[in-house]
């Protein structure tokens, strides 16, 4: 995918009717911190379209990003220790859980994990789920840079056994600082949504 415009489109609280947008979708959703906007502006290789914060829970809308007029990005709330009550993680859970019953163009989940780390009950929670939906869960392994080459063999397998992923769920190894895996997921993104070399012009 050759990114010509990008832009943030709709935003979608609580309260919002959610948009049928009549374009291909996928959605991104991950705990709070686990780099999701940075994932996101190195995809659209912008600096700060989707605004990055050390305070965990800042996303608290569904926003979609229109890319070149032809498909949406969706960055989810992020789940895990934001610092919000009980009753408002429920709200974002219900957001979330609507989204996903609701969308009639959404191509497919990324659910992205912390390579550093072993996936916490909030991440298997996350996974479960969304297979549950009737999705398969493709995995993007976030933070990639901050492990020593020798560890990620190791790390990758924590995250492949902690989650029980499915035989052949798809696992991308990503780091936001070198950009290392953008390709494949841009590669598999526009396969899934019909925009990859095997489309035509006119899509």
């Amino acid at each position: 995918m050759v990114i010509k415009n990008v832009s943030l489109d709709i935003v979608c609280g609580i309260t919002s009717k959610l948009p049928d947008t009549g374009r291909p979708e996928v959605a991104f959703a991950g705990k709070s911190n686990v780099g999701k906007s940075s994932l996101i502006n190195g995809l659209m290789n912008r600096k700060s379209l989707a605004r990055t914060s050390s305070q965990p829970g800042k996303t608290q809308t569904i926003n979609f990003y229109n890319v070149n007029e032809c498909m949406y990005l969706v960055d989810l709330p992020g789940y895990g220790y934001a610092k919000v009550s009980q009753s408002e993680k429920e709200k974002w859970g219900k957001m979330i859980e609507n989204y996903l019953h609701t969308s009639k163009t959404l191509k497919a989940v990324f659910l992205l994990i912390d390579i550093r780390h072993e996936p916490s009950a909030n991440d298997k929670m996350m996974y479960d789920w969304i297979v549950h939906q009737g999705y398969e869960p493709i995995i993007i392994a976030t933070k990639l840079d901050k492990l020593k080459r020798s560890q990620i063999q190791k790390n990758l397998k924590l995250i492949k056994e902690g989650l029980k992923l499915r035989p052949g769920t798809v696992v991308i190894p990503f780091s936001a600082e070198t950009k290392q895996g953008r390709e494949e997921i841009w590669a598999l993104i526009d396969e899934l949504t019909g925009f990859g070399p095997a489309a035509t012009e006119e899509a």
